[in-house]
């Protein structure tokens, strides 16, 4: 017997090739809902076989809040626990157990495990906690991208963390992401107190080329008091450095990568920035430097900020090509063989590794 009635709620447009798989892993909801916002394809046709209750909605103008918000009209004033997510993502089997084991009475929302992205032989390649589970009532989704949930309810907000539930991200990679850049202007826009958004917005102009706009926008945000985490303001001076390259300003760059070293020196992603920055103007005493300092940083955050390349082989590759070039061969030697061994099937560490196995001699055979 189930404690609590859990409803699954989303919205959808153009993802028939989903629906099967997601109907399946949500199927322990006792109830799906779903918004449609102008499907083409057989999405709404689909979903409804497979027993959603599905609302054909019409968003203009384009807003991922108003989407959601009106996907969460259509769950029912009765239920106990709502749970969003999208038709790209997937939750592992037993999800329902956990999250009613790990629910009380005066939850608010729950916290649990994202898989954003994966590696080639499927073991996880960037997680990080998710928080998109909540009681029906006291909660609105809100900015037009990057959307999150404000809880205005008449009860103190209380988050439980649900150990063991796990949802993963499989994405439809041929989407755009063209629309992201103008919303999240209009989010900066209607908050322009908003920290993180200013962060968002920033960011996208990197993504985007848009180097000035970029620079200009988040040294912004790094003016903002509520900016105050470090990680994330490490991130932005990193992001900031990158441009500055990218418009051939060298010095800026590498000024604002040391300012990102300097900020958040207990995570390795600033380390990584500027050993590769190192590498790109063949400076290999800073890659050394920095690669080594990297390799003494044991755990990683577990933020969405955490760059899975910085827990990779590439601090080890970056040792091997430094050393080289300093002509500590023995040490390069040791520190590609640990590259490799750590991707046997990245044909470029192995020649690397036959190099310099070459030069230093027979006993490495």
């Amino acid at each position: 017997m189930n404690k609590y009635k859990v409803c699954v709620y989303a919205i959808s447009k153009n993802e028939e090739k989903f629906v099967d798989r997601w109907m399946d892993a949500v199927s322990e909801a006792d109830l799906v809902v779903v918004a449609d916002t102008g499907s083409t394809d057989n999405t709404v046709e689909k979903l409804r076989a497979r027993g959603a209750l599905v609302y054909e909605e019409k968003i203009v103008p384009w807003r991922f809040d108003e989407a959601r918000n009106r996907a969460l009209s259509h769950v029912p004033e009765d239920v106990d626990i709502c749970v969003s997510n999208d038709l790209d993502e997937v939750f592992e089997p037993g999800w329902r157990k956990k999250l009613e084991e790990a629910w009380t009475e005066d939850a608010t929302r729950a916290r649990y495990l994202f898989t954003y992205s994966f590696h080639d032989n499927g073991l996880p390649k960037k997680q990080f906690p998710m928080e998109k589970i909540h009681c029906r009532h006291g909660f609105r989704w809100v900015h037009p991208v990057h959307e999150v949930l404000k809880y205005d309810g008449s009860k103190p907000d209380k988050t439980v963390w649900v150990k063991g539930l796990v949802l993963n991200h499989y994405p439809d990679l041929t989407k755009p992401r063209s629309q992201y850049l103008p919303l999240l202007e209009l989010s900066a826009s209607e908050n322009p107190n908003d920290d993180r958004g200013m962060f968002w917005l920033g960011r996208e102009y990197m993504y985007y080329r848009q180097w000035d706009n970029s620079i200009k926008t988040l040294k912004h945000y790094l003016t903002m008091p509520l900016a105050t985490w470090k990680e994330e303001r490490c991130a932005a001076m990193r992001y900031i450095a990158r441009c500055y390259e990218e418009k051939g300003d060298l010095e800026q760059a590498r000024s604002w990568y040391f300012k990102a070293v300097a900020e958040c020196s207990y995570v390795r992603e600033p380390y990584l920035d500027i050993a590769m920055f190192g590498y790109r103007i063949k400076d290999w005493p800073l890659v050394m430097a920095m690669s080594l300092e990297a390799l003494k940083i044991n755990t990683n955050t577990g933020s969405y900020l955490v760059e899975p390349q910085a827990w990779g082989y590439t601090f080890h590759d970056l040792l091997a090509i430094s050393m080289y070039y300093i002509g500590m061969k023995e040490q390069a030697y040791k520190h590609a063989k640990i590259a490799y061994d750590m991707a046997p099937h990245d044909e470029r560490l192995k020649n690397n590794l036959l190099l310099i196995q070459k030069e230093v001699g027979a006993d490495h055979e």
